[in-house]
C-alpha cells in the first residue's frame, strides 16, 4: 500500500468495525523521520475514536480491539499507533 493511502485504510477499517460517532486519524510519520522505526517504511499514526462499542471495556481491551481491526496493517504498514478510544458515554 502506498503511504498516502494508509490513513484512509485505517479510517475505513475503524468505521467498519466500530461505527464511531467521531473518528480522527492523523499521519505523524513526518515527525519520526530518521527514527529507527521509520527506516522500514511503515508509518506512525494517532487515532482518536469515540464509539458505543467501547462501553464497559477496559483501556487495554479497547486498544486490543483497535489493533485487531488493523489486522495485517500492523505488520505491513503501521510501525506505531497511538490510540485514544473513548466510550460514547464518556465523551
Amino acid at each position: 500500500m502506498q503511504p498516502a493511502e494508509r490513513p484512509g485504510e485505517i479510517e475505513r477499517r475503524l468505521r467498519d468495525v466500530f461505527q464511531p460517532e467521531s473518528l480522527q486519524v492523523e499521519d505523524e510519520s513526518h515527525l519520526h523521520a530518521g527514527h529507527a522505526g521509520a527506516r522500514d517504511g511503515r508509518g506512525h499514526f494517532r487515532v482518536s475514536i469515540i464509539s458505543e462499542a467501547f462501553e464497559g471495556l477496559s483501556l487495554i481491551r479497547r486498544h486490543r480491539l483497535v489493533y485487531e481491526a488493523m489486522g495485517s496493517l500492523m505488520e505491513t504498514d503501521i510501525h506505531a499507533l497511538s490510540i485514544e478510544a473513548i466510550a460514547s458515554s464518556e465523551f
